[in-house]
């Protein structure tokens, strides 16, 4: 559970990559700038830690790229002491940004397997989210609701009502949707039925499973 100055060098140079592509969120930065992303990867991809890159952590699972969990985590527009739903605690790395980022985060993961690993993973590094729970992404947490921010770590072939319902009055979900390839989607709700949309390009991300047991 090392982190070295080498590894912060490389973290500052991520900072800089994703500056240069156009993330400008200070808190996001400094969030990605702190976070020891090397120790939520497998060993054997320690030196690909700072790039730009999704990699496997297993269970058919990645760790998202850098740029896409600071893109997220920047729409959401967190302030401190949001209270946050994300769909897909996967590796726990958005959760760690969310986390330090100032929000209050609840967590849901249906892969056991993750489930199990980073639950007890999370504390070790100081990050303490408010509930991580085994479960259905598709459901929400209506137990918990309303939410500030909606954050879907996958990719979801449609936008699950559940989601939409459980934000507050001018809450954000910020989802990517679509089959094979996704649209990142933004949904700020500003009525009891009624929602802002906006969309934002194109991105990758391995499939929102539905729970089947």
């Amino acid at each position: 559970m090392k982190d070295t100055f080498k590894h912060k060098g490389l973290r500052q140079q991520l900072v800089n990559v994703l500056i240069n592509k156009g993330i400008n969120d200070d808190s996001v930065l400094k969030a990605i700038g702190k976070i020891p992303r090397h120790l939520f990867m497998d060993s054997g991809f320690l030196d690909h830690a700072y790039q730009d890159k999704a990699f496997p952590i297993g269970a058919d699972q990645t760790i998202s790229q850098p740029y896409t969990v600071a893109f997220q985590s920047e729409l959401l527009n967190i302030k401190r002491g949001d209270k946050v739903l994300e769909i897909g605690t996967g590796s726990g790395y958005q959760t760690a940004v969310l986390c330090e980022l100032g929000a209050k985060v609840y967590s849901i993961e249906r892969q056991q397997e993750l489930f199990k690993k980073t639950s007890k993973f999370l504390p070790k590094l100081g990050y303490r989210a408010k509930k991580l729970i085994f479960g259905d992404g598709y459901k929400g947490l209506p137990d918990e609701a309303p939410f500030d921010g909606v954050i879907v770590t996958a990719g979801a072939p449609f936008v699950p009502k559940p989601l939409l319902s459980q934000l507050k009055i001018g809450g954000r979900l910020v989802i990517p949707v679509g089959e094979d390839v996704q649209v990142m989607t933004l949904f700020i709700r500003k009525g009891q039925k009624e929602f802002e949309q906006e969309e934002f390009g194109e991105f990758r991300f391995v499939p929102l499973l539905e729970d089947k047991n």
